[in-house]
């Protein structure tokens, strides 16, 4: 898997990215979103370099020209429910793209720290030998991607997978990095060492989707 990590970069990206960590900003959900927001359409614009261009030929009021367009085949897919405002900062870019949905929510057996990932629902049109792109947003244990990988399973075979993240732990890139095929890219805008017993980035930002929609009742 091929990672990029912005965070090594002087960038814009960065100011959201300590607006979307920082405990006294975050409270302002609308603007938290919108911070996803930008994040996503930050890096659809740094991902869109690496797609299949093809040249056509557009008619102006006074004459032809030729330009480079994107012609991949693509279907986005976000993981619900802190995905939403990824996706649609993805979208804002890449507006004629297939769609596709995914819950994914961490269930814990035995009310401890150790946790499964149940998948409830999926919608999704064929993946086979189109780009999908993941959308997100915390890539904690892996675990998530790794489920979503297996539910897509029956949906065909993707050309290639793009997955964008805001933030992730390295526990969980390196788990990413050994369960999804070898030309699979890693967009993503921070990156922190660890994670704590329940499986939660630290320092991180929260819990995305409460910060997003406010808390869930369990």
């Amino acid at each position: 898997m091929t990672i990029h990590d912005f965070s090594k970069e002087n960038s814009l990206i960065n100011k959201y990215i300590l607006e979307v960590r920082d405990v006294s900003i975050q409270k302002d959900r609308m603007r938290f979103r919108r911070n996803i927001e930008r994040i996503g359409e930050i890096l659809s614009y740094e991902m869109s370099k690496t797609l299949e261009y093809s040249s056509k030929t557009v008619q102006t009021p006074l004459g032809e020209k030729t330009v480079n367009v994107p012609n991949s085949d693509i279907v986005l897919c976000s993981i619900l429910r802190a995905g939403i405002p990824l996706h649609q900062g993805i979208l804002n870019y890449f507006d004629g793209v297939e769609n596709a949905f995914i819950s994914a929510y961490r269930y814990h057996p035995d009310g401890g720290d150790e946790f499964e990932v149940h998948i409830k629902y999926l919608a999704s049109p064929s993946l086979e030998g189109k780009t999908l792109i993941l959308a997100d947003p915390m890539l904690a244990t892996g675990k998530t991607l790794e489920n979503v990988l297996k539910a897509f399973e029956s949906h065909g075979t993707p050309k290639q997978i793009h997955i964008i993240s805001i933030l992730g732990a390295k526990p969980g890139i390196d788990l990413a990095d050994i369960i999804y095929p070898k030309n699979t890219h890693l967009w993503i805008a921070a990156v922190d060492d660890a994670l704590n017993e329940r499986g939660y980035i630290v320092p991180g930002l929260g819990d995305a989707g409460d910060l997003c929609y406010g808390p869930r009742l369990d």
